[in-house]
């Protein structure tokens, strides 16, 4: 394994995710639920993101139709985005979901693993691998950096997030998801060559 291309990864891949939706729905996550099922969920997603990149290569998009992808993700942006709106005015501190580390994982894994498959990192990760034939160091590389990144959103999610009113908090959150769907189902008119509403003069 080449030290240098690990280090060039993971550089690459940091600089690109950071600020970027998975650090975001990360950081959202880890206000609604214990960080520690968020990390392991999180990291877990991203570990098999960047394995299906260095193994699968250019074939994995054949294996998962984009169009899927992009539907499932924006059902799973919107119906989070309701329900974060839907909780503002609740009691989030009897919150049992918040408790509740096997789902906090579970709903973790989810978000982010259809998030980010097929995202442009996914895509670097990729062609990194073609293009260096040290498939090994770019997973490494890749892996550590979407995990740096995402600890990062996890550390404020779990922190400071949680000194601001809980409604500002929860409804941001829901704008967030929601405007995460209608990016995915944009997308996915785009991807399915739907043609856009004509401007009336």
């Amino acid at each position: 394994m080449d030290s240098s291309i690990v280090l060039s990864t993971f550089s690459l891949v940091f600089l690109a995710e950071m600020g970027d939706k998975s650090q975001l729905l990360a950081m959202t996550l880890a206000h609604r639920y214990r960080p520690g099922p968020v990390i392991a969920g999180t990291f877990a997603a991203f570990a098999l993101l960047n394995l299906l990149a260095v193994l699968a290569g250019g074939a994995l998009a054949e294996l998962v139709p984009q169009e899927l992808v992009l539907l499932v993700a924006a059902g799973l942006f919107l119906y989070f985005g309701y329900r974060s709106w839907r909780d503002a005015d609740g009691d989030h501190d009897a919150d049992p979901e918040a408790a509740a580390g096997g789902r906090g994982l579970i709903i973790s894994f989810t978000l982010i693993f259809v998030a980010e498959l097929g995202d442009k990192t996914q895509l670097a990760v990729i062609a990194l691998a073609a293009g260096t034939g040290d498939i090994w160091a770019v997973f490494a590389g890749g892996t550590l950096a979407l995990w740096g990144v995402s600890l990062l959103g996890i550390l404020f999610g779990c922190t400071l997030l949680r000194r601001l009113p809980q409604h500002w908090v929860h409804r941001t959150a829901a704008l967030l998801f929601v405007a995460f769907g209608l990016l995915a189902l944009g997308h996915l008119l785009l991807a399915a060559g739907a043609p856009l509403p004509a401007v009336q003069a």
